[in-house]
């Protein structure tokens, strides 16, 4: 018996592929997406060359990893991964859209157990819709692993969570205070839990959510590994590791603040010429996806109403509508079921969605912190984007001060904008995210399926409203079931419309008159019908 099973020993080797699944069969085997072929920036392939094997992840892992489409780590995995895996404290500052999620999510799937039924792992996020997603990346990621992840949010049934919490549960996604809830009615076991990761740290170390952090952490074992992730860190958040973290490892690769693909340009308007504005930008731009952000949510909803109006179609979001609604809109334009969205910097933070290429500041942010966030969500991973602002009298000193702390230039916006700095040829290309949202209506099509990508404009003829699925009665679709009837209004409740044929008149009737040229040249509906 000895002699047989040395023998054996003899004829095998560690590259034998002789049984299934084993060396590289199991590559071959696997349902990869089709390769990314865009460009990409240096944020995200000025790497050491490392492969994700050589970070000695299980099988099963590696699998996901590649059937999600991952080539190779980011910069941030890269630095990340190893140490994570050592259960080291991590305090990592990289940009926006360079690999951030996937560079906790990975050593976190590593390190779970799945023969223990408790829950090994908590994520942290400061947003309902970042917690979806994220729980997202790590059922793609962890699929062929066993481990159960369980997302909760607040603004959901609570009797759902504690059902769901009567089963095994590996990993916990989800927003500070509701599972802060689930944990102190004993619901949440967070005994086992070794693994604290906050995303958006610098959000959730903000006064609204620090000492929900710290009733928090007593729940978990003394001997747990905390990873802060974000691309801002303020003082708080020195404070926060001072006390809480052990020798840990701090990993910086903001050398520059803003992404290198994404172009930023300004126009100055008067505030009663925005939409206008607006109209032009949608029929000269070629918009594959675009985000349009407002500074209220009142303006949310009366942009939304103007935009279709002039015909094109769009979903809006804000924090005030109900969860299922908000759910919903971010689902489906995720997988491309509208060209537009209208939105609060309630979507500023760590939503990943490869096919938007245009990010619109219809309001120009107070801060560079959220400017930064905002522009952001284009130009994800490397890629391009375009980012334009539309910058009034009173935004003048804001433009001026967040150039400065950001170290970046937005420069005047160009009669004609080069289609190579945002635009790509084969846009129907684009990945989509991978996600579990209920399958759309019938009627309802991808933008990748009806686009002419090589038209030049957007869908400015209001053809997309042809398609029951993007407008209610009355013309307007917003946050699913909150549409504008003749002369009723929206979610949100009754509100005065008398504030002038836009909808949008600000104090000054006269705009920055000296900088009138590089204003963008009239185009579209006369400034009294936008």
């Amino acid at each position: 018996m000895a002699s047989e099973l040395a023998s054996r020993l003899e004829a095998s080797s560690l590259n034998d592929t002789s049984s299934p699944g084993s060396g590289a069969d199991w590559k071959a085997g696997l349902k990869a997406p089709a390769k990314d072929t865009r460009h990409q920036t240096e944020d995200v392939t000025a790497t050491k060359g490392l492969e994700f094997e050589e970070f000695y992840l299980k099988r099963e892992l590696l699998m996901g990893i590649y059937e999600a489409g991952f080539e190779k780590p980011s910069p941030i995995q890269e630095e990340t991964i190893p140490v994570a895996l050592t259960g080291r404290d991590i305090l990592a500052r990289a940009k926006n859209g360079t690999g951030k999620t996937a560079a906790f999510v990975i050593p976190t799937l590593e390190r779970i157990n799945p023969k223990l039924e408790k829950t090994q792992a908590l994520l942290l996020v400061p947003t309902r819709e970042l917690a979806l997603q994220t729980s997202q990346v790590c059922k793609t990621l962890g699929k062929h692993l066993g481990i159960q992840v369980m997302v909760t949010t607040g603004g959901t049934s609570l009797r759902d969570d504690i059902i769901r919490l009567s089963e095994p549960v590996h990993i916990i996604v989800g927003t500070p205070g509701r599972i802060l809830d689930l944990a102190s009615k004993g619901v949440a076991d967070l005994s086992a839990a070794t693994t604290f990761v906050m995303d958006e740290a610098d959000k959730l170390l903000s006064p609204e959510f620090t000492v929900t952090i710290e009733q928090l952490l007593k729940f978990h074992p003394k001997d747990r590994q905390v990873m802060l992730f974000s691309a801002t860190f303020p003082v708080v958040v020195k404070d926060f590791k001072d006390k809480h973290l052990t020798d840990p490892h701090e990993i910086n690769l903001m050398d520059e603040l803003t992404l290198r693909g994404i172009t930023q340009y300004y126009a100055f308007v008067e505030e009663k010429q925005k939409v206008h504005c607006l109209n032009t930008l949608f029929s000269r731009l070629q918009i594959n996806q675009s985000i349009i952000f407002c500074n209220s949510t009142t303006r949310v909803e009366l942009l939304a109403k103007k935009i279709t109006e002039l015909g094109y179609s769009c979903y809006y979001s804000h924090a005030k509508m109900l969860q299922h609604h908000r759910n919903r809109v971010f689902h489906d334009f995720r997988k491309g079921a509208m060209r537009n969205l209208v939105c609060s910097d309630l979507l500023t933070r760590g939503i990943d969605i490869q096919a938007v290429n245009v990010v619109i500041n219809f309001d120009f942010p107070k801060n560079a912190e959220t400017y930064l966030h905002r522009i952001g969500r284009s130009g994800r991973f490397g890629h391009l984007g375009l980012a334009i602002n539309l910058i009034n009298w009173d935004d003048r000193f804001n433009l001026y001060r967040i150039e400065q702390e950001l170290g970046t230039e937005i420069k005047p916006i160009p009669a004609s904008i080069d289609k190579k700095l945002y635009v790509y040829d084969t846009p129907e290309n684009i990945p989509r995210p991978i996600n579990t949202a209920p399958p759309p209506r019938p009627g309802q099509q991808q933008l990748t399926q009806g686009s002419q990508p090589g038209s030049g404009r957007q869908q400015g003829n209001g053809a997309d409203l042809q398609n029951p699925a993007n407008r209610t009665t009355g013309g307007f679709r917003g946050g699913r079931g909150g549409g504008h009837h003749g002369q009723g209004r929206g979610r949100g409740g009754p509100r005065n419309d008398s504030q002038g044929q836009n909808g949008f008149q600000g104090q000054r009737q006269n705009g920055f008159q000296q900088r009138q040229s590089q204003q963008l040249p009239n185009g579209g509906l006369p400034v009294n019908q936008a």
